[in-house]
């Protein structure tokens, strides 16, 4: 599985960006996917996840009411779209894919199987 994110950049507070995430492969519906971030010097946090068929999607209290995740199976393609963006949101962003068998979304990196190569955001006050 090979994961390619792209559509970062630098925003003014306040701003949005839609992040994409690519997948290679015919079985992406069976993926549960997450989004993650890393700002310097700091631990690698979870952003939200969701479920293989798009129907559950969760969030860490941080971006809640902010972030959306989406997903389309048919382009084989995971969607954040960030909104009200905050400086402290500033960080790479990463996709992942968990391919175990529970469709479950996990906040822990380390449940997580394949990553993409992440995009940064930079949110300017």
């Amino acid at each position: 599985v090979q994961l390619q994110a792209s559509g970062g950049g630098l925003v003014q507070a306040g701003g949005s960006l839609r992040l994409s995430c690519a997948a290679s492969g015919r079985t992406f519906s069976s993926y549960v996917m997450g989004w993650f971030r890393q700002a310097p010097g700091k631990e690698r946090e979870f952003v939200g996840g969701i479920t293989r068929s798009g129907g559950l999607a969760s969030y860490a209290d941080s971006v809640k009411g902010r972030f959306t995740i989406s997903r389309d199976n048919a382009k084989n393609t995971v969607y954040l779209q960030m909104n009200s963006l905050k400086p402290e949101d500033t960080a790479v962003y990463y996709c992942a894919a968990d391919v175990t068998v529970w469709d479950k979304i996990e906040a822990v990196p380390d449940n997580y199987n394949y990553w993409g190569q992440g995009t940064q955001v930079t949110v300017s006050s």
